[in-house]
């Protein structure tokens, strides 16, 4: 299902699965280590000190933006699916936080035209993979950046689309033009981490941080010893998400860009 006015890929049909699939498990305890992890090394603020403005673009379901709501900032949530904003929606009452965030429940573009001001932190985590035209997005997110603002920005990475076929098998992949299943959460769009440098280079933003999501836990096929401790698991990715080699290889990259 898309959005009928930009061709964005809208999560209604797969809201249950992804929450499912990806944070009823290991993968989405990873993802949000990760990126708190990083969040909170760059901006120690987030943890003590006057509360920030923080626009958290394809919110998901919701757990960062209330866990941000719950330290006292002003949060911003925005998803395109409904179904999206009902999970968050629920969670942040469930964690007594509904009052701190405000909703919206459209297309990131139409938020330009809302009047929403600039951000301390600007958050678009796993969006710019599923969106007709990728390319458009960060000049979009960078208008909601405030001086000395920071945004934080996952994206899919094909060189851990590629290693994992490699490690699979599956080669035939890697010499077609790459089409994923509509029904499932593997994105369209892999991205290189080039392009995204070279995109964030033209709006003239510097990369501040950067890390790999899943850098080994998605291409284990035979779990052994540490494996089987998820702690364990955690504890290792997040050490080796941020060591070359080991960052590029992740299913995703995390970046925290400065303008």
């Amino acid at each position: 299902m898309s959005d009928y006015k930009h061709g964005d890929r809208n999560f209604d049909d797969l809201a249950e699965k992804f929450a499912r699939k990806v944070y009823g498990g290991l993968k989405g305890e990873i993802r949000l280590a990760v990126i708190w992890r990083d969040l909170v090394a760059t901006m120690p603020q987030i943890l003590s000190g006057k509360p920030l403005r923080i626009i958290d673009i394809g919110g998901g379901l919701g757990q960062l933006s209330a866990k941000l709501a719950a330290l006292g900032h002003e949060v911003v949530y925005n998803d395109l699916s409904e179904n999206m904003l009902v999970y968050a929606q629920k969670l942040a009452e469930q964690e007594s936080v509904s009052d701190g965030i405000i909703w919206y429940q459209c297309p990131y573009q139409d938020l330009l035209e809302k009047g929403l001001g600039t951000f301390d932190l600007v958050i678009c985590h796993a969006l710019i993979e599923w969106l007709a035209q990728p390319e458009e997005l960060l000049s979009s997110l960078q208008a909601f950046m405030g001086s000395n603002g920071r945004m934080s920005v996952t994206f899919y990475n094909q060189n851990g689309l590629v290693y994992r076929n490699l490690m699979r098998g599956n080669f035939k992949v890697l010499t077609n033009q790459f089409s994923a299943d509509p029904g499932s959460l593997t994105p369209h769009t892999p991205f290189k981490p080039e392009l995204i440098d070279e995109w964030v280079g033209q709006l003239s933003m510097n990369v501040e941080h950067s890390s790999g999501i899943r850098v080994f836990h998605d291409y284990v096929t035979n779990p052994r010893g540490g494996h089987f401790d998820d702690s364990a698991v955690i504890d290792m990715e997040l050490k080796h998400s941020i060591l070359e080699p080991y960052k590029w290889l992740g299913r995703y990259i995390h970046y925290i860009l400065q303008s």
